[in-house]
Formats: C-alpha cells, structure tokens, sequence
C-alpha cells in the first residue's frame, strides 16, 4: 500500500530551527510543513506591510530558506509553509532570491494567496453578510469598521495541491489553515478530491494535520510527559506515516529527543478542539470520536478508523482591529513580610491611579507567585513567603494613560516598602484586538501561481 512521509517543521513565529534542520538531514521524510501563524499574526505582519510594500511576510523564511533548501533540495524534500504571511508573492520572491544566490536552477516554486478580505468587507457588508462575532454574538462591525487593519481568511488546500500537482518544490501561502500544509500534500500524493467519495480521507488528513501541526505538542512539548521525555533539549519535530486507506503512523525524528506514544497524541488530539466530532476546518471537518489509537513500539503509535464530513459552505475569518494601547510594570518585595508589601504596593497604585484619574478598559494586578496564574482560582495562603511580585497592567484608550501604568509602577521602589526592585519598564505597546468570524467560501478568491529560478 501507498505511504507518504510527512513531517512539521514549525509551530509558530519564532520557533526553534533545529528540529526543522535535523528532520531534513536525518530522517526520509517527502514533505515538511511549516506553520508561523497565529490568529493575531496576520494584523502584525498587515501593519508591517503597511509601513514598507515589500514587507509582511515571516522574516525567519530568509535564513531558514538558506540552511534548508540545500539539503532538501538534493533529496527530493518539498516545503510548505505559510510563512507568506500577509505579503506571499513577496516571501515568494525573496525564496527566489535565495535559489538563485544557491545555484538551485529550476526550482519551482508555488504561491497562494486570495485569503485577504479586507478589500471586500464593506461590499459583503453592503450585499447583508453579517460578520456575526463568534465570541461574543455581536452582530456587525460598525462598533469597530474605523479601526480594523486586517481581515484573512482561513483558506484551504485546493490551490496548494494545484501547486504541487503542478511540480512546486516549495508552497508558500497566506493565512491558509495549520494543516492545510498537511492536507495538500497528501492529496496530491494520493490523488484525493473534496467528493463523497474521499470524505474520510480528507477527513484523516485533517486529523493528522491536527495531530503534527503544533511540532515538538505532540513530542513531549507542552505535556503531562515532561517528567519522562528523554533529551528534550534535543527534542524531534513529528513524522506522520499517512498510507492510502488513511491510517497512519505518528513518529519523530530518528535519534531525536523527546516522546511520542500515545498519551502525547491524545493531548494534542484535544488541544483547541470544542467539538471532538465536529473539528471544522477548510477542507473538512473530522470526526475524532471513531478513532483508535495503538503503540506499536517506541515512539511510534498508529492512528486508525479516523472519519470525516464534507467541507462547510462558509471560512473562518480573523478580523483585526486597532483596541487601545497597554501600559505594564512590576515591582518584587523580599522577606520579611513579602505578602504585605505587595499589598501595601497594591493599594498604594490604586490609589495613584485615582488622583491621576486614569480611565482604563481593562485593568489588573497579578500577585507573582502567588495568584498570577489562577487568579481568583487561586487562595492566597496567609505566610511569609520569601518573595512576592506584582504586576501592574491596563489597557486604555490612549498612549498617554498607558504610560502612567509604566511610569508610577517605578516609583514604587522610592516610594514603596524597604527593599523593593523592579523588573525593566516596559514600553507602551499598541493593542490589537480579534474579531473572530465567518464569511461564505465562495466570496474569497484564491489564487496561485508558479515561479521558477
């Protein structure tokens, strides 16, 4: 039977490299995946674009492009990532830029993109499509229009198969699902369509895509395992082994750091999952209810009877806008009477707060050690600790207030209780706010093209 090996190579923006390096040296994988995006990432990057035309994209895709395509190249190792970001034909062209300076002559690369709306928000708008708040229940967006700055939507695989069919070594995309990198891959290797007949094919892919999407989540990162995960400072990014009929087999790198059995895949099969039978998805929505789970030995455990359900008529859409700024500083009190001074602090900067007359949105102060976690959750025990922190943070409407929250929190160490140190005053730092929605599937336009060094 038919076997494709598929690998993560990233989680997030900023996560560690070596893993991603050693999968493309060590291990036979076909295809790695690489995700950066996170649900704020995208109005980031749309307000990077906005200062230079030639920005937006993921800046880690320049060095991490240079160390990996020589050697996936010579092996035979496609990438897909959606490091694009909120400028992919740019990334796009920056990846070109590397080929070339490597020599890599005839080097396909594809690009997506088509997952920006903020063009047509108002049309859709006007033609009554509602941007209904999937958080709160708001109906419109006319509390926020003035102030978004950024609307993409969550596309699927279609055109990252389209690519690859086409001879893509490299697929970069916009804000394209987590395991859309995954999905598109192994429907191209496959052969699988979005008919009723591959409906729980597509429906393991996503599952599996789920599974990897998150790297070292699934291989001791992030886990109940931590206490018995071998090496983690080596720790291995996943391999899945997808075979034809759907099943797979979830691994990591040879050699590698870290943990993989079956408790590791059971937390990350629930990791920001609602409805365990409903995870929707661009390209399909799995049923995580039917499937089995079995290791089969060290690090390796096979995942069977994975189900699916046709795709939704409508995406999901993160929607950013502009919300105030946030002010932030701390203080930390030493033994003896630890606890009291952080309240005496406490109540010292309410108190500032009020003769200022700050007005905030939001405002709080966490005990550090004590309660900043759990908050209210949390009993404050009645002892002397060795030390206690606290930190000091509101969001206001203006730059001005926030910087009061910086500027009295470092007052308190000539005014507070004997012995007070504070951490560095942090700068002022813009909020951007989500508005998390839906919008129908066909009122987004993807697109795709291939370049070649």
């Amino acid at each position: 039977m038919k076997s494709v090996k598929i690998g993560s190579g990233s989680a997030f923006w900023g996560d560690i490299f070596e893993p991603a390096l050693e999968m493309a040296q060590r291990s036979d994988v076909q295809y790695i995946g690489f995700d950066h995006l996170a649900e704020l990432t995208m109005a980031l990057l749309n307000r990077m674009k906005s200062k230079n035309p030639e920005a937006g994209y993921i800046p880690d895709i320049i060095p991490w492009m240079k160390t990996l395509l020589p050697v996936t190249m010579p092996k035979g190792i496609k990438m897909i990532t959606d490091a694009g970001g909120a400028n992919p034909i740019q990334g796009a062209l920056e990846v070109k830029k590397i080929a070339k300076s490597l020599n890599l002559d005839g080097m396909k690369i594809g690009v997506v993109y088509g997952d920006d709306i903020l063009p047509d928000l108002d049309r859709l708008r006007k033609d009554g499509w509602k941007f209904k708040n999937l958080d709160t229940g708001e109906e419109d967006l006319d509390s926020i229009r003035k102030d978004i700055i950024a609307a993409n939507a969550y596309i699927g695989a279609d055109l990252i198969t389209k690519e690859l069919n086409n001879g893509a070594d490299v697929v970069i995309t916009g804000r394209a699902s987590d395991n859309a990198l995954y999905v598109g891959p192994l429907m191209h290797e496959f052969g699988w369509d979005f008919s009723d007949k591959y409906v729980d094919k597509v429906g393991a892919a996503v599952t599996v895509g789920h599974i990897i999407e998150c790297a070292a989540c699934v291989t001791g990162g992030m886990s109940n395992m931590w206490k018995v995960s071998k090496r983690p400072w080596e720790i291995g990014f996943p391999i899945a082994e997808v075979y034809e009929n759907g099943d797979a087999v979830i691994t990591k790198t040879p050699g590698s750091g870290g943990i993989v059995n079956e408790w590791t895949v059971k937390e990350h099969l629930i990791y920001e999952v609602m409805d365990p039978s409903n995870y929707m998805m661009p390209d399909g929505i799995a049923d995580f209810t039917s499937l089995k789970l079995k290791e089969e030995g060290p690090d390796r455990v096979r995942v069977t009877g994975m189900r699916g359900k046709k795709r939704p008529d409508t995406l999901k859409v993160c929607i950013g806008y502009r919300n105030g700024f946030i002010g932030e500083g701390s203080a930390f009190f030493p033994w003896p009477d630890a606890l009291e001074k952080a309240k005496w602090a406490d109540k010292w900067v309410r108190e500032r707060f009020k003769r200022l007359g700050i007005k905030f949105e939001d405002f709080r102060i966490d005990y550090i050690g004590v309660n900043m976690l759990h908050g209210e959750a949390a009993p404050i025990e009645d002892k002397d600790y060795n030390e206690v922190g606290i930190r000091i943070v509101g969001r206001t409407k203006t730059y001005d207030e926030a910087d009061a929250v910086r500027r009295e929190a470092t007052h308190l160490w000539t005014m507070g209780p004997v012995g007070v140190s504070f951490g560095v005053p942090l700068t002022v730092r813009p909020v951007v706010a989500l508005w998390p929605s839906l919008v129908p599937r066909d009122a987004v336009k993807v697109e795709s093209q291939l370049m070649e060094v």
